[in-house]
C-alpha cells in the first residue's frame, strides 16, 4: 500500500466534490450545510492554498495506491496545528495508516510540539481517538457550530 499526501489542487475537482456530498460524510461535517457544488468547491481550494501561504501548511490529498481516498492533514486554527481526516467510506480502514503519515509530519519534519482534533459532538464514538493519546482540551465555536477540541502532545515514543 502506498501512500501520497498531495496538494488538494492536484485531484480531480469531481471527486472531492463527490466525496463532500457523500451522506456518511456529511454527516460528521456540521459545516457543510448544502450541496458542495462547483463554487463551493472553487472556495474550499481557495481557502486551503490561502492556509498554506498564510501559514506554510495545510490540509493534503491522500492517495492511496493512486486512487483519491480524502483529505485532511494539518491546518492553522485558532493557534494550533489542527488535525483533520475526511476520508470516503471506501477508505475507512486507511485511517490509522494515514494518521500515522500526519502524526510522523507533525513532530518530526515540522516540529509541533502539540496538535489539537475537533469533533463534531456527533462523534460519539472518540475511545480510539483517547487510544491514540488526545486528551480533552476545550471546545471551540467555528461558524457558530460547537467543536469538541481534543490535544495531542508530541511524545519522543512516535519515532
Amino acid at each position: 500500500m502506498k501512500i501520497e499526501c498531495k496538494r488538494l489542487s492536484e485531484i480531480n475537482k469531481s471527486e472531492i466534490i463527490q466525496l463532500f456530498n457523500h451522506p456518511l460524510v456529511r454527516c460528521h461535517m456540521p459545516l457543510a450545510k448544502n450541496c458542495f457544488n462547483d463554487a463551493a468547491y472553487d472556495a474550499f481550494i481557495a481557502d486551503k492554498e490561502q492556509l498554506w501561504t498564510e501559514h506554510g501548511y495545510g490540509p493534503w490529498a491522500f492517495v492511496v495506491d493512486d486512487k483519491f481516498a480524502g483529505w485532511g492533514g494539518l491546518q492553522y486554527e485558532e493557534g494550533d496545528a489542527d488535525l483533520a481526516l475526511v476520508l470516503h467510506p471506501a477508505f475507512w480502514g486507511m485511517g490509522r495508516a494515514i494518521y500515522e503519515t500526519i502524526i510522523k509530519k507533525a513532530f518530526g519534519e515540522m516540529g509541533f510540539e502539540s496538535i489539537t482534533a475537533l469533533l463534531s459532538p456527533s462523534r460519539t464514538r472518540i475511545k480510539g481517538l483517547e487510544r491514540l493519546g488526545f486528551q480533552p482540551d476545550g471546545e471551540l465555536l467555528i461558524k457558530g457550530e460547537r467543536f469538541l477540541r481534543y490535544r495531542l502532545y508530541s511524545s519522543l515514543e512516535l519515532f
